[in-house]
C-alpha cells in the first residue's frame, strides 16, 4: 500500500514555491450537511507521521493527527451551506469551501495543491490538481484529515438536535437508517433537497 509522500511539495519547491497548501474538501455524498474544506500548510522540516488519506484511518487515529496538526502546521476549515448545495450544485459548492479555506489562510499560500480533477475558478494562487490526492501528498492527507475530523463532529452536534437520522454514525450519507428515517420522520433543514433521495420524498405522490 502506498502512503503518501513530500515528493508533489519538493518539486513545487525546487520551481520556487515555498509556501505551498494542501486542499481537500470532505461530503459530497451526504444527503444532510454542509460540504467543507480544508487548507494545511506543513512544515516541510516538521511532518507528522502517519498522514494518509483521511478514509484509511481509524476515527481515534484521526482525532490524534487533527490534534497533531493544529500544532504544528498552519489550517483554515471552511464550508459551503446546504443552501448553497441545492443553489449551485455540490461540485461548485464543494469548490466554494475550498476557495474560502485558502482565502483564510494569512498569510496566503504561494501554490496550491488540490484534490481531485479540477481547480477551482475563483483561486487566483497557481494551483496544480492532483487525482487521489490524499493518497499521494502529504499535505493534501493532512488537509483530508482536518476537514473529515471537522464535518463528522459538526454530523454528531446535528444530531443531537434532530435525532433518529444516525448522522452520529453516518455523517448524513445514505445509509439504511438514514434513509428509513426520512421515509418516516421527514426532512429537516439540514437535509439537501437537490439530492434526489430527499427531493423524491418532499415531492412523492
Amino acid at each position: 500500500m502506498t502512503t503518501p509522500d513530500y515528493e508533489i511539495e519538493k518539486t513545487a519547491m525546487a520551481q520556487g514555491y515555498l509556501r505551498i497548501a494542501g486542499v481537500d474538501e470532505v461530503g459530497r455524498g451526504p444527503l444532510a450537511g454542509p460540504v467543507v474544506a480544508a487548507a494545511v500548510v506543513l512544515d516541510p522540516k516538521d511532518i507528522p507521521d502517519g498522514l494518509n488519506d483521511s478514509k484509511k484511518l481509524t476515527a481515534k487515529r484521526r482525532a490524534v493527527l487533527d490534534t497533531v496538526l493544529r500544532n504544528r502546521a498552519e489550517i483554515a476549515i471552511a464550508e459551503a451551506s446546504v443552501a448553497e448545495i441545492d443553489e449551485h450544485n455540490i461540485l461548485r459548492a464543494s469548490h466554494l469551501a475550498m476557495e474560502r479555506a485558502v482565502a483564510m489562510l494569512d498569510p496566503p499560500p504561494d501554490y496550491l495543491l488540490i484534490d481531485g480533477n479540477m481547480i477551482p475558478r475563483g483561486l487566483t494562487i497557481p494551483a496544480q490538481a492532483v487525482v487521489k490526492g490524499d493518497a499521494h501528498s502529504v499535505s493534501i492527507a493532512a488537509a483530508s484529515i482536518i476537514a473529515k475530523n471537522w464535518r463528522d463532529q459538526l454530523m454528531v452536534d446535528l444530531a443531537q438536535q434532530h435525532p433518529g437520522y444516525g448522522w452520529e454514525t453516518n455523517a448524513g450519507y445514505p445509509s439504511k437508517q438514514h434513509k428509513e428515517a426520512l421515509q418516516n420522520l421527514g426532512v429537516t433543514p439540514h437535509h439537501r433537497r437537490s439530492f434526489k433521495p430527499v427531493h423524491n420524498i418532499l415531492y412523492q405522490g
